[in-house]
């Protein structure tokens, strides 16, 4: 599905030059969601912004290669990328408030996404925006179809976020630290929505986070960030139970020390 071979991004800053991700390799199988984990400055969402092609000056991919099906995105052109994105990969933010546009109601924006991928007209488009709002388990999709972001609870609007990102049943979902903001009681719900999407739609995911917890109750291999670098991969269970780095150890007893408060 997608394979991410020696990938490094760099940012020059005043005659410094930041490795933000440096020489990391993974892939993701169909239907499977990686983590990949790792404290705020480690690189993790510097990568799903590079797999998107949005990494922005001062930064630049300076190696490597990401393979999605077969193509390697890099030598991809703008044009082709941007039919990709949202078709066959898309993405979902931590903050689904800057994400969505606050002048147009949820419909219009999830509609717009679908008209733009899917060649198809208004009324097909709203329909599956409906649809859409109904699969991600938001009652009465064909009223709230015409509220405004503001209108939702913060849990809603990232609900409401996954089903513009879903709405052309992409292959790949990239998941930016989505329920960092949330409670935990509506963080949960967002995990087991997201596990039943993966299964009845065979998404594959990948989640960035920082919490091992989410890692454990989400995917099934993770990858652990520092400092750019790859600390350690494996199956979620095995690092859990006998991590090998003292970092990854860090990460682990910080989650069970919240857990004890």
């Amino acid at each position: 599905m997608l394979e991410v071979k020696d990938l490094s991004v760099h940012f020059e800053m005043d005659e410094k030059t930041i490795k933000a991700v440096d020489g990391i390799s993974f892939d993701i199988n169909k239907a499977e969601t990686l983590g990949i984990v790792g404290e705020s400055g480690s690189g993790k969402s510097t990568i799903a912004h590079a797999i998107m092609r949005l990494i922005a000056p001062p930064g630049r991919i300076v190696d490597g290669e990401i393979f999605y099906d077969d193509k390697d995105l890099l030598e991809l052109s703008d044009d082709e990328m941007i039919k990709l994105r949202g078709a066959e990969i898309s993405m979902i933010f931590q903050d689904p408030f800057t994400s969505l546009n606050p002048v147009f109601t949820v419909g219009d924006q999830i509609a717009e996404a679908v008209e733009l991928h899917q060649k198809v007209g208004r009324k097909e488009a709203w329909n599956r925006a409906i649809e859409m709002l109904g699969m991600v388990q938001i009652r009465d999709g064909a009223l709230r179809i015409n509220d405004y972001p503001h209108q939702f609870s913060g849990g809603m609007r990232q609900r409401v976020m996954i089903a513009m990102a879903l709405a052309c049943q992409p292959k790949l979902l990239i998941a930016d630290e989505p329920t960092t903001a949330l409670d935990v009681t509506v963080q949960a719900e967002i995990l087991r929505l997201l596990k039943e999407l993966r299964e009845k739609m065979g998404l594959s995911i990948l989640y960035i986070t920082h919490n091992f917890g989410i890692v454990k109750e989400l995917c099934a291999r993770v990858v652990v960030m520092y400092q750019g670098k790859m600390v350690e991969e494996g199956e979620t269970r095995q690092i859990i139970e006998n991590p090998k780095e003292a970092y990854t150890r860090r990460l682990i007893d910080s989650v069970r020390e919240l857990g004890k408060r």
